[in-house]
């Protein structure tokens, strides 16, 4: 299974991962999810949320996640960015693709890694209210 991993404080070029891609003639569907920040969190409007993590810690996170992905679905490639640094509202903070040969697989895989790396990769956030 190809790996790419990129935790960075760059914005998220979407055209750019959309170019890039790379897939095998035996893949069957490639599953993008964006997540953007939105205006509400726990109720309150806010301007940014501000991630913070420690690299060294994701990044193996991550690795663990993606050998578990590997054992559980047929996937072909995962590509995951995450942002780090204070994202504006609207603005992507996370990029998942999963490339497999059926839907079922690559939306199950791309669900259970978004979910798993919400539970236990070391990113934080704090949300930044909105200013009157």
């Amino acid at each position: 299974m190809n790996r790419n991993l990129k935790i960075t404080n760059e914005p998220i070029a979407e055209a750019s991962l959309f170019a890039h891609r790379q897939s095998s003639d035996a893949a069957g569907a490639v599953i993008y999810f964006l997540g953007i920040v939105r205006g509400i969190e726990e109720s309150a409007t806010i301007a940014a949320i501000e991630y913070e993590t420690f690299q060294k810690m994701a990044e193996h996170q991550f690795h663990l996640l993606f050998d578990e992905i590997e054992k559980r679905w047929p996937i072909q490639s995962v590509r995951l960015i995450h942002r780090v640094g204070v994202i504006k509202v609207s603005e992507p903070s996370l990029w998942v693709e999963v490339i497999a040969p059926h839907r079922g697989e690559a939306f199950a895989a791309c669900q259970w890694l978004i979910d798993e790396m919400k539970r236990v990769v070391p990113i934080w956030k704090k949300p930044l209210p909105s200013r009157p």
